[in-house]
């Protein structure tokens, strides 16, 4: 049965194990910056609303009713600046479940979007090699020739090696399996290790998709779970200690739908895609069946041809040697 061939990479992808390196120390600076940032904003806030509140004590009520207007006169940014119901209000206000859980979303979009792109740089690559295996085949004289002149990465020229190498390996095999049962199979089994090649990293995308909104949800839960403990204990429930945590929690079913949603979309898009470029695959491993058959039976002719034109000479000569010895 013929081996396959070490050297032929089918299909080249970065190693996913530097990039989720590489995620991880992102998001491991991302998140000690961010929580220096909480840690940083909450001091330096604490002093201003203590010496705020000790001057509003000792300020008569002529010089608070004189600064209203121009607090409500204040810009729009200064006061976004402090929106306490931000992303950052709550990366700092949550605890170390919230932060894990958000961490892993993002960890997850990051894996799907990767997987994403480079299936897409791939497909491409193997329509372009598709297109060139075509070109490869009708240029060239011989299987061999056109096999060679594809790229050393090429999945076609895989097949080709393979299927070639299996026809040189028949004699061996040659009374218990027919040539064209043992090209078929050949090139099956080549077709299928491609095809296995092309549906690598699929299984991430259909794991975010499918849990992402479930981890989501899970922060949501644990979120107005310690909400609802804080009112509690606080003992106060108006809408204004209820709207910031409660909506805070709601963030993370968001973000679990954002990392689904392009995920799921991915999947389906490269499932189709992977159909279109197995079928050129299939298309050129039932072209090369043919033309392994074909070439098979004109060298048979050219041994036949050859072995008559030796037969004939022979049988010239015996009569010729039969009359001379009489």
């Amino acid at each position: 049965m013929p081996k396959l061939n070490p050297t032929v990479v089918v299909f080249p992808i970065p190693p996913m194990a530097w990039c989720i390196r590489l995620c991880c120390v992102a998001l491991l600076t991302m998140g000690i910056t961010l929580a220096a940032t909480g840690f940083t904003t909450a001091h330096a806030q604490t002093p201003t609303a203590q010496t705020g509140l000790a001057q509003s004590a000792d300020r008569p009520a002529a010089v608070a009713l004189t600064t209203a207007p121009a607090l409500a006169n204040e810009p729009a940014s200064t006061m976004v600046a402090d929106n306490p119901y931000g992303l950052g209000a709550m990366w700092g206000q949550g605890d170390w479940v919230a932060k894990i859980t958000v961490l892993l979303l993002i960890i997850m979009s990051l894996a799907s979007w990767y997987v994403l792109i480079s299936k897409l740089m791939e497909q491409h690559r193997l329509k372009a090699m598709a297109t060139d295996a075509e070109q490869a085949f009708a240029k060239a004289t011989t299987l061999r020739a056109g096999a060679n002149a594809m790229a050393l990465d090429s999945p076609f020229r895989y097949i080709a090696d393979t299927s070639l190498e299996a026809v040189q390996q028949h004699s061996s095999v040659a009374g218990q399996v027919d040539l064209n049962t043992w090209t078929a199979q050949s090139i099956e089994r080549s077709v299928a290790t491609v095809q296995s090649n092309t549906q690598q990293g699929l299984a991430v995308l259909a794991t975010v998709g499918s849990t992402a909104p479930f981890v989501g949800l899970f922060g949501t839960v644990w979120g107005i779970y310690n909400a609802l403990v804080k009112i509690g204990a606080s003992g106060q429930a108006s809408i204004d200690k209820v709207a910031g945590p409660v909506g805070e929690a709601l963030i993370m079913t968001a973000i679990g739908l954002a990392v689904a949603v392009p995920a799921v979309l991915g999947y389906n898009w490269l499932v189709r895609r992977n159909k279109l470029g197995m079928d050129a695959v299939r298309a050129f491993g039932s072209d090369l069946h043919t033309g392994l058959l074909m070439q098979a039976d004109r060298e048979d002719l050219a041994d036949a041809a050859a072995t008559q034109a030796a037969i004939v000479p022979a049988a010239r000569a015996r009569p010729a040697s039969g009359q001379t010895a009489a």
